[in-house]
């Protein structure tokens, strides 16, 4: 982070057209952070923290070993009976519930939630985080996109306080600027809401995603995953950058390398080998953009993950992403 004070967007500059070094500088910073790991303590430009609560990040474009700013990642602890401030921003943000029960107030309205859920802040929404325990603390992982929305100018945020401006009239009610269904969908995701679909090694469930217009989510696609003991996943490919929290288990994350020929139309180029990071419970993990990658099991429990990517990549025109068959460990189409 900058001693100044909190990155919210970073710039690129460059004196040629080619952004190659860009990339390099990307993927040569380390791509697990453990639980020691910690980008940025909280000291500085956040709203929502008191003395009862505790924030920590792991990404986001303030980092000195910068990754990527489509993707923020952050912890928020809860002390037992505690709350942080009640605080707003334009920006949305997705929290998945680590250890614990509580509620928000959100927008004047309570929400529960409890260990396992996704509870969904919304654009343009108050809101403020209490844990319903007096003896056992409340955890959450929290995904967003926020650079989105300051890159689109949308950077009205700040705790909750009086309106003291002059010159203005009186409320009215912001809300009539959303889509109009968005107060009918859930701002839960609860594990009985989702259900979970086998694929190759182990199985998945979806809880945001583009087809899922139950859910009060536009920007961030989660969903959690289990690769079987001494069991492989699928290899795949897409264009969006991911963050993935390790949950439980421990195992190998292999990402194969893309480079583009900008020749008559962009042809791919497979690297010949990945490279392997080992993963562990309570790691943060990064795939940076246009990777092919894949899971490795190397335990005897399950591998327990839950993954986070940036929605716009899909509204850009890219697909969810291209299942990859493996020859001898080398993809091949």
């Amino acid at each position: 982070m900058a001693k100044e004070g909190r990155v919210f967007v970073r710039g690129m500059t460059s004196q040629t057209y080619g952004l190659s070094g860009f990339r390099n500088m990307q993927l040569e910073i380390d791509r697990v952070r453990s639980e020691s790991v910690v980008t940025d303590d909280a000291t500085v430009a956040h709203s929502g923290d008191s003395e009862e609560s505790r924030t920590w990040w792991k990404i986001g474009p303030g980092d000195d070993d910068f990754l990527t700013q489509t993707l923020q990642v952050h912890f928020v602890e809860l002390f037992p009976g505690g709350s942080n401030h009640g605080h707003g921003h334009q920006n949305e943000a997705l929290f998945y519930i680590l250890e614990g029960k509580g509620y928000e107030i959100h927008d004047d309205k309570r929400y529960d939630w409890a260990k396992g859920d996704l509870v969904v802040v919304h654009d343009d929404s108050v809101h403020r985080h209490f844990n319903a325990s007096e003896t056992e603390r409340a955890l959450c992982i929290i995904f967003k996109a926020k650079s989105q929305w300051m890159f689109m100018g949308m950077i009205q945020q700040g705790r909750s306080a009086a309106f003291d401006k002059e010159g203005y009239g009186p409320r009215v009610e912001w809300g009539q600027v959303w889509q109009e269904d968005v107060e009918s969908r859930k701002k839960v995701v609860k594990p009985s809401d989702t259900k979970w679909e086998d694929v190759e090694g182990g199985r998945i469930r979806v809880m945001t995603s583009p087809q899922r217009t139950d859910v009060r989510a536009f920007s961030v696609d989660v969903y959690e995953q289990e690769v079987n003991a001494h069991s492989e996943s699928d290899a795949h490919w897409h264009m969006a950058d991911e963050v993935v929290y390790v949950i439980s288990g421990s195992g190998k994350s292999l990402q194969w390398q893309v480079e583009a020929e900008i020749a008559e139309k962009y042809y791919a180029h497979v690297a010949n080998a990945p490279k392997t990071f080992e993963i562990h419970a309570g790691d943060v993990l990064y795939i940076p953009q246009n990777m092919i990658h894949q899971y490795i099991n190397t335990s005897n429990e399950p591998l327990v993950f839950i993954s986070a990517q940036n929605r716009m990549f899909k509204l850009l025109g890219y697909r969810d992403e291209v299942h990859v068959k493996l020859d001898k460990g080398q993809p091949v189409f």
